[in-house]
């Protein structure tokens, strides 16, 4: 005979046993059976923020810095509402994430009390699979298909709706077994041999890399194939990971998202080859194409939607990037023997004054002529984070415009080191650096962001002092959104700016982190920047550093 269980007991052993170690969470009424709940299961670690969209934030991070499925818990109707946008940063990355949301008792929903909502349908537009549990029964098999489906490729969020009936039901029932799907698949001897004849064919091939390349664990493979070919390697035009190793002599930095500078930098190339990733893609429209005329195109990759998907491949294999790299590198050298291993010496040397390490020393240099300028330049800013963090430290970076070199000046050498805003929708920074943390705890973590994406979460900071982590927040305060500023300018010519600053009062970034109980200093001095910086990152608990920058537009 099945142990009897209840609903919200069996909820969370579910998630136990499909390798959850914390719940995120804010809780309301429609969720405190699994409140109830958690005093029975003290080995999963509860995680709470101040507004869901935090909530779904800090898995995000905790999953996109681990590799992990993740598992958050959110109140009914507006708790969900309040969780789309972080909802929609998790889709974009494909982060394997499971998000429940308390629902009013079954029937009860039907007279629509306060707080009610169609949850499965408010979420289905940004989830692999919504729905609804309706007996306790089915409890395991929908948490079972629910994590089978967050982590099979192409990743991505589900949602569960977890009415009050349910949980607080008690029955006998199977939970089930844990079943992950193998999908490390490598092409078929038929399609490396074309690839492997295409690639030789190509006379100036050129790699663009993606975020499939740390999924997969690729960032070695990546490399080699670079130095096998003696080819350059680009990140994406939308890099928000580690996706090359930056001290590779092929490593070329990241594309623009400029179309007409994405353009003229691939138009010496006849071949690319695109790993784990869609390779262009863009931000605001031109009427340049970003892909030069005559430019061939092979990929690989799992997520088969951003294969050929905007410009046509003579070769698309959909299998995992690093087992495909593990055959094709050795096929290449096989079949491209001594000819190849020329080619590639002729055209390392050809990247050596180029590459991402030949521009970095100039790039620090110019941005050494600012070390005294008063307000503190913000390239030299990004320059003394870079040079005071650990070697081992993380960094989550939402700077935007402040950021714009932390690239080409920090290097990449793990696949979980570098973390940005993918999607475009601010404020992600500050509550994926908690989440990354909490993955993280033997390692420093950096936050750097900007002063506007920072007051669209600036409650994480408590969630970062409640668990006391090894986190510094570094906010720049220009004052306003730079970011606008600058394309209003630049798209219409307009420098008057409306709703564009907060100056009128200041924000007290300090004042606010005390009152969330960090540790907080305020920097105006770039020759107090590198004393400051480095005693915050070499000491153990949560601090916020508000570095004021200059205001200037461009």
């Amino acid at each position: 005979m099945k142990n009897k269980i209840t609903g919200r007991s069996a909820f969370l052993a579910l998630l136990k046993d499909e390798g959850i170690t914390h719940l995120f969470g804010n809780p309301g009424t429609t969720e405190l059976p699994i409140m109830h709940a958690l005093k029975d299961h003290p080995d999963l670690t509860y995680v709470m923020a101040m507004q869901e969209s935090l909530v779904v934030a800090i898995a995000d991070g905790f999953s996109r810095a681990s590799g992990k499925l993740v598992a958050c818990n959110v109140h009914v109707a507006p708790g969900l509402g309040n969780a789309m946008g972080s909802l929609y940063n998790a889709s974009f990355t494909g982060t394997p994430l499971i998000l429940t949301a308390g629902q009013q008792e079954q029937g009860h929903g039907l007279t629509e009390p306060v707080l009610y909502g169609p949850l499965v349908r408010m979420a289905e537009p940004l989830v692999k699979w919504a729905v609804e549990v309706t007996r306790l029964e089915d409890l395991p098999r929908i948490v079972r298909r629910a994590a089978k489906i967050a982590t099979t490729p192409p990743t991505g969020p589900v949602f569960i709706s977890l009415p009050g009936d349910i949980l607080n039901t008690e029955a006998g029932i199977d939970l089930g077994r844990s079943t992950r799907v193998d999908t490390r698949v490598k092409p078929s001897d038929e399609s490396l041999q074309a690839l492997t004849a295409r690639i030789l064919k190509a006379e100036r091939p050129v790699i663009i890399v993606g975020d499939e390349i740390v999924k997969s664990d690729a960032l070695q493979e990546a490399a080699q194939l670079a130095e096998t070919l003696g080819c350059p390697a680009y990140q994406s035009s939308t890099p928000y990971g580690a996706y090359f190793l930056s001290e590779s002599p092929c490593f070329m930095g990241a594309l623009a998202r400029i179309q007409k500078i994405a353009r003229d930098t691939l138009s010496p190339y006849d071949l690319i080859i695109a790993l784990g990733g869609d390779p262009l893609r863009m931000s605001v429209y031109s009427e340049t194409d970003p892909l030069p005329d005559g430019l061939s195109i092979v990929q690989v990759g799992l997520v088969d939607w951003d294969l050929a998907k905007n410009y046509s491949a003579e070769i698309a294999l959909k299998a995992d990037v690093r087992e495909t790299l593990r055959a094709l590198v050795p096929a290449l050298k096989a079949a491209g023997g001594s000819a190849l291993q020329a080619r590639a010496r002729q055209g390392l040397d050809a990247l050596a004054s180029k590459n991402w390490t030949a521009r970095r020393q100039p790039l620090v240099e110019q941005i050494l002529k600012h070390a005294n300028t008063s307000p503190i330049d913000p390239d030299w800013l990004a320059l003394q984070v870079v040079e005071a963090m650990p070697d081992n430290a993380i960094l989550v970076d939402e700077g935007l415009t402040s950021s714009r070199q932390i690239i080409a000046l920090r290097p990449h050498r793990d696949r979980y080191g570098y973390h940005a805003l993918a999607s475009g929708g601010i404020g992600w920074g500050l509550p994926a650096s908690v989440g990354v943390s909490l993955a993280n705890p033997e390692r420093p973590v950096v936050c750097y962001s900007g002063d506007g994406s920072s007051m669209y979460s600036i409650q994480s900071l408590w969630t970062a002092a409640n668990h006391k982590l090894p986190l510094t927040f570094v906010i720049v305060n220009n004052g306003g959104y730079r970011i606008i500023k600058q394309r209003l300018l630049a798209f219409h010519g307009d420098d008057h700016y409306v709703g564009m600053d907060f100056v009128d009062p200041p924000v007290d970034f300090t004042g606010v982190a005390k009152s969330l109980g960090l540790e907080a200093t305020k920097v105006t001095d770039p020759g107090q920047l590198k004393s400051v910086l480095s005693s915050a990152f070499s000491r153990p608990g949560a601090k916020l550093i508000e570095v004021v920058v200059s205001n200037s537009v461009n």
